[in-house]
């Protein structure tokens, strides 16, 4: 009965992998609705060219470094098993390939293109790895040692710390390294508003995210015998909490309404696979509520101009889930046990520095080295005609 389960967990895993690749789309209708008309095409290059270059940069060197494992072999020793390691690496690239895209939603507009795809090399290839081996693969003994202190090891089931907390995190000095957009913020104390380009595209990319979401929680079990529904109806139940605390928060803001959901998802992935439905949908709605609050304080008072509220999106959220993993978690508040919130706010806290350390390090050296911002007549012009030469939907007809 070993090689039919194989194939059978070989295709459980190759689906959750499809269905987080498909998540991209969604980050990349997100960052299109949200950016201006004259920055739309490059939303759309970026999250592609970006995922090509973490699938190389995972392939050669991220995986190596997270799980100790090498594709330096013959292709008869990778397809062993119906190929089922292979394929994890698909899933868990797709996972890591989530960092460039959040960091993407927070410098768009005036980064430029070549240096992010250095960035994202560097990135993807070395400082999230590292992180990934830490929290899923018990490296340097770190796990062992909160486990000693806490009397349990940090737990993130789906990544809500070694996926969208670092990925926030990591933003957070890339965006302040490059500064806000120009006239964004003017010496008069006024602040230019810069709405969405198209409703219709952000909302489609938050519901290609959210339901690629189920994906990345649900099969995070990796093999079909562990399989929960717990999982899948904790993570509806903390998308709804999102989107109502965001409705009511935002005040209808639309696009506060479509970002809710995906700041409940972001903060139930830790736990998703030990709380009570009730539990996840009042972390969720903490999330909505949080990413409303911060957001505005963010764009509004501190001037940090994060076009899509990426750091208080899976930063903060994500974050909030790590510790709610702790405190939802619990057998008080109804949930499996098993988690301590001395031991998540430990694994948490390192996550955090790691990712703000890592994203000094990259973005201060590219800043340092070649640049990071488009010139101030490029940024005018638009990413579209400055770095691609072509506009999203040209002015008129060509007409020859």
């Amino acid at each position: 009965m070993q090689a039919p389960s194989q194939g059978i967990d070989t295709l459980f895993i190759l689906l959750g992998a499809v269905m987080v690749l498909a998540m991209h789309a969604g980050f990349a209708f997100l960052e299109l609705g949200t950016v201006r008309r004259k920055n739309q095409v490059n939303a759309l290059v970026k999250i592609l060219v970006d995922f090509s270059v973490s699938t190389v940069a995972y392939f050669l060197v991220g995986y190596g470094i997270a799980y100790g494992t090498s594709f330096f072999v013959g292709a008869e020793q990778l397809a062993a098993k119906n190929g089922y390691e292979l394929v994890r690496f698909f899933f868990l690239l797709t996972f890591a390939a989530a960092i460039p895209a959040i960091i993407s939603g927070g410098i768009a507009e005036r980064a430029k293109f070549w240096p992010q795809l250095i960035a994202t090399g560097a990135i993807v290839g070395v400082v999230y790895p590292i992180f990934e081996g830490v929290a899923w693969n018990q490296h340097f003994g770190i796990q062992d040692w909160i486990k000693n202190l806490t009397g349990t090891e940090f737990h993130d089931f789906a990544g809500s710390v070694v996926v969208h907390a670092l990925g926030g995190w990591i933003a957070l000095p890339a965006v302040v390294l490059l500064g806000a957009r120009s006239n964004r913020y003017r010496k008069d104390g006024a602040i230019s508003a810069h709405p969405p380009s198209s409703i219709p595209f952000l909302a489609l990319g938050a519901w290609i995210l959210t339901v690629g979401w189920f994906g990345f929680n649900v099969m995070s079990a990796q093999t079909l015998s562990k399989i929960s529904g717990l999982v899948a109806v904790n993570s509806l139940m903390a998308m709804v909490g999102g989107t109502l605390a965001a409705l009511v928060l935002g005040k209808n803001d639309p696009g506060f309404v479509h970002n809710g959901p995906l700041a409940g998802l972001v903060a139930v992935c830790a736990g998703s696979d030990l709380m009570h439905p009730l539990g996840a949908l009042v972390v969720g709605a903490v999330a909505g509520s949080i990413f409303v609050v911060m957001f505005t304080l963010t764009q509004n008072k501190w001037k940090i101009d994060d076009v899509l509220g990426v750091w208080p999106l899976h930063g903060l959220c994500g974050t909030w889930g790590g510790l709610a993993a702790g405190i939802f978690g619990s057998k008080a508040l109804g949930g499996l046990g098993g988690v301590t919130l001395s031991g998540q706010f430990i694994g948490t806290l390192l996550g955090v520095i790691w990712a703000l350390l890592g994203g000094l390090v990259v973005y201060g050296l590219l800043k340092a080295s070649m640049g990071l911002r488009l010139s101030q007549e490029e940024e005018f012009d638009g990413a579209d005609l400055s770095i691609h030469m072509i506009s999203a939907t040209p002015e008129r007809e060509a007409n020859w």
